[in-house]
């Protein structure tokens, strides 16, 4: 019987910044860093506890909800909550927080699962904070690779 093969999510994660990408740079979704506006959907699940509450509302804020708005995964993240609060108790399983960790994946929560899903965050609006830092007069051409050296942390100058 062969092994290996294909499995969902082997190989190198897709680098939204790599130079030669044109062939999907149509499939990444760009978030707003501002995230999500209005009110948490109703909760769908039985009973709602404060901290499921508290974590359900901060979850609807997130750049994030705005696709599982799109999606309708309303119950996924609510599945997700409550999981996740299970998973805080001093008793819970090894197991639980794995699967809590595979949950915050589908959604997007953690960094392999934002590439995963091809979703980044708008980062433009700290761009000009950045840029408006304090200027260095460098004898080096600006677009020289001696100059891009140099804007890296510990390069040589």
């Amino acid at each position: 019987m062969p092994k290996g093969g294909a499995r969902a999510r082997s190989g190198p994660a897709p680098d939204p910044d790599a130079l030669r990408r044109e062939r999907d740079a149509g499939e990444w979704t760009i978030l707003p860093a501002e995230g999500r506006e209005g009110d948490a959907p109703e909760w769908p699940l039985t009973e709602q506890t404060m901290r499921e509450e508290t974590l359900w509302d901060r979850l609807w804020r997130m750049p994030q909800a705005l696709m599982w708005e799109r999606y309708g995964q309303e119950i996924e993240v609510a599945l997700y909550v409550r999981r996740l609060t299970a998973a805080e108790k001093d008793d819970a399983g090894v197991n639980l927080g794995t699967l809590v960790r595979q949950m915050a994946d589908s959604l997007g929560l953690t960094t392999p699962g934002m590439r995963a899903n091809r979703w980044r965050i708008d980062r433009a609006e700290e761009a000009p904070a950045q840029a408006a830092g304090p200027a260095s007069v460098s004898p080096i051409a600006p677009n020289s690779a001696r100059a891009r050296l140099r804007s890296v942390s510990g390069g040589s100058g």
